[in-house]
This record gives structure tokens, C-alpha cells and sequence, in this order.
């Protein structure tokens, strides 16, 4: 077993209207380059946080090692294997193992479905037998924080954070080993942002996940990530342990990035903001 469970090389994903894929391929100046010539290696069992500005790529590079996304050129290898080599059962299994929290908790689940229902759904897709689905999706809320009574409700029914905890359960439902969550704590005040980071934290320790953390917020990715990756332009800019990027940054792009958080911020703990909050909050 390699200490990587994600190996990126060289990984590009290009959008292009006007030209042929060929031709993006070779540095058609039309071609959108939402990602590109990235490598990086995700490391197990630990919080990666990828970081940039609107428009940078870190979410098409979330959902390029998610397998959401198609690559235009390179390479993603889980678990030593590339993903883009998978036989059929092989990327069901990839599937099953990397999940996505997506930032929208809103539109990402059925405003017709019921949570339960919603939950069990997943659980179906694992093959877990359906007498097993009710209790099992009831220990899903549980774990993430709420209450059964959430189980009867519909998505329009639960405040934001309620949503994302949902969310998380939704894609526990699937045992994964990696969780990539996109701007999860965007959308929240931020004393729910702490909750939800300090959940997401707590699971981590619990089921030794490897989380892909995206983000914008710098106070997010400091007091959360093991280390960092900067994106502009769909470039990887600086990559490192989280402590150094942030306060000893070597490019100047991460210069500018972390100069323009308002002195202070960028230490700022969203999870103390938690302390005393309900969980069903």
C-alpha cells in the first residue's frame, strides 16, 4: 500500500467551444483552462485543503479527482491504479469510496424525498438489505448530529446547516474513504461553520477519512487542513504544510492571496464559535 491514496500528474482539464479537443490539447489559445499541468499526491488520512479565488479550478480539480469531471490530459491514480483505466466494477467501487459534499446542500438533495428516504436511497445503492436500511439511516443522523425526528422532514424544512449535516450523512452512507466537500461552510454564519468543521473533524478521527477540503476562506483552511494548496488560473501555485504556506508563503501570488485578508482573520478559529451551539442548530 503506497502512504498516497491520490497520485495526480500532470492533470488538465480544458473547455473549448471553438476548437477541437486535439486542439486544446496542444495550447489552443482558446481553450478555457480550468485546470492546468496540476500534480500533486493526497496523502492518507489527512485534510488537503485546496484554496483560490473564484475562477481559480479548485472545484473542477475537486471534481476531477471525484471522477465527476473528465481530464483533457495526465493522470489520477487511486490507490496506485488510474482512475481512467478502471474496469467497469473497479470505478463502481471508486465510486462508493470517494464522495463529494457539495456546497449547495440545498439543491443536492430531492426537495420531494424525505431525509430517511433520501438516506436510505444511498444505502440501497451500497446493497445494504432493506431491512436494515430504517435503522441504519437513523444511525446515520445520529452520527452526524441530529435527531431522528430529522429523518421525517423534507430538505425545505431544515435550516442550512441542518442541510449539510444531511449531506455528510449522505455520503457516510457509502462507508468512503475520502470525503472532497466544496465550500461545505460557504453558505453558514459562522458559528455553524465551526460545527460543521468541527464534524467533518470528528469523523475524520473516527473513520480515518482523507478529506479534500475547498475552499476560499483562509481561516477555514488554517485551522483545519494538514496542508495546502494554492490555485489561480487553474495553476497550482504553492503547495505545503498549512502553517508555512500561510505564514511563510514563497510565491507571490500566496502573498497576495493571504495580504488581502484583513489582519487577524487569517488565524481565526471558526470551531470556537461552536462552543454551547445545539447540534440540531
Amino acid at each position: 500500500m503506497t502512504p498516497h491514496i491520490f497520485e495526480l500528474r500532470n492533470v488538465s482539464r480544458y473547455y473549448d467551444t471553438r476548437a477541437s479537443l486535439v486542439r486544446a490539447r496542444r495550447g489552443n489559445k482558446n481553450a478555457i483552462r480550468a485546470v492546468d499541468d496540476v500534480s500533486l499526491d493526497v496523502q492518507r488520512e489527512e485534510v488537503l485543503g485546496i484554496i483560490g479565488e473564484s475562477g481559480s479550478g479548485k472545484t473542477t480539480l475537486g471534481f476531477l479527482i471525484a471522477g465527476i469531471e473528465t481530464l483533457t490530459q495526465g493522470d489520477i491514480r487511486f490507490d496506485g491504479q488510474s482512475v481512467w483505466s478502471m474496469s467497469r466494477l473497479d470505478r463502481k467501487a471508486f465510486r462508493q469510496r470517494v464522495q463529494v459534499v457539495f456546497q449547495d446542500s440545498g439543491s443536492a438533495l430531492n426537495p420531494r424525498r424525505r431525509i430517511l428516504s433520501t438516506l436510505q436511497d444511498s444505502l440501497r445503492l451500497r446493497g445494504v438489505p432493506r431491512s436494515q436500511r430504517v435503522n441504519n439511516a437513523l444511525a446515520l443522523l445520529g452520527k452526524v448530529g441530529l435527531s431522528m425526528e430529522f429523518g421525517a422532514r423534507y430538505p425545505h424544512e431544515l435550516s442550512g446547516g441542518q442541510r449539510q449535516r444531511v449531506g455528510i450523512a449522505r455520503a457516510l452512507a457509502m462507508k468512503p474513504d475520502v470525503l472532497i466537500a466544496d465550500e461545505p461552510v460557504s453558505a453558514l454564519d459562522v458559528s455553524l461553520q465551526g460545527q460543521i468543521i468541527n464534524l467533518l473533524l470528528d469523523l475524520r478521527r473516527e473513520l480515518h477519512l482523507t478529506i479534500i477540503l475547498i475552499s476560499h476562506d483562509i481561516a477555514v483552511i488554517n485551522q483545519t487542513c494538514d496542508r495546502v494548496a494554492v490555485m489561480y488560473r487553474g495553476a497550482l501555485r504553492e503547495l505545503g504544510p498549512t502553517p508555512d504556506v500561510i505564514h511563510n508563503p514563497a510565491d507571490a501570488y500566496t502573498k497576495q492571496l493571504i495580504g488581502a485578508v484583513p489582519k487577524g482573520l487569517a488565524g481565526r478559529h471558526p470551531a470556537k464559535n461552536a462552543e454551547g451551539m445545539s447540534t440540531n442548530d
